[in-house]
């Protein structure tokens, strides 16, 4: 790791459990300022993934890019190889276990987002992380109490719930469902 950020995930979470998820520029220099650790990039392109990377690096926080919303790059396990190349990202979220399994292979944090919409796509989450190797779950929504701390005990790799945490008492429900952080696209959430 450069610029500063000496420390894992995990210890990122020692810091501050809220992670926080960019969506656009404007949000990017909002975050820079609040004391989460990590931030994941849900926007980019091919073009300007590197740049966005160095200033959360620059802050001493630990980047993460997600692959899906980055314009530009296929998904598929060359992707994430120029990732590792062309940034200084510390890791990747991905929905695709391909994806994840080739961000772990070049030494990269793997955060595997699931989006659990049924029954389905629960008993799925197990399949997926046995095929990709994940250090951490993503789920979301992260407001269904009940079906987060389910996760939470079924996984063996810490969780961190996303999707729709608007205010202090979404946190502390997620963080007492046993989650290890939560991440959110909402400034006043970054500044708890």
């Amino acid at each position: 790791m450069t610029d500063g950020t000496h420390f894992t995930l995990s210890q990122a979470f020692d810091r501050s459990p809220i992670i926080a998820a960019v969506k656009d520029e404007e949000q990017l220099k909002i975050c820079l300022t609040s004391d989460c650790a990590a931030v994941f990039l849900l926007f980019g392109n091919i073009c300007t993934i590197s740049g966005l990377v160095e200033l959360v690096k620059k802050a001493g926080k630990l980047a993460f890019v997600h692959m899906e919303f980055i314009d530009g790059l296929a998904l598929r396990e060359i992707s994430v190889s120029f990732i590792r190349q062309y940034t200084q990202a510390d890791g990747i979220l991905s929905t695709k276990p391909a994806l994840i399994r080739r961000a772990k292979e070049l030494g990269l944090t793997a955060v595997q987002r699931f989006f659990l919409i049924d029954s389905i796509a629960f008993e799925n989450v197990q399949k997926q992380l046995i095929v990709g190797q994940a250090d951490y779950v993503e789920v979301l929504p992260a407001v269904l109490p009940k079906i987060l701390r389910s996760v939470c005990e079924a996984v063996d790799v810490p969780v961190i719930a996303s999707g729709l945490i608007t205010d202090k008492e979404d946190v502390l429900t997620a963080l007492d469902c046993g989650a290890a952080a939560i991440s959110s696209t909402k400034p006043q959430v970054w500044f708890m």
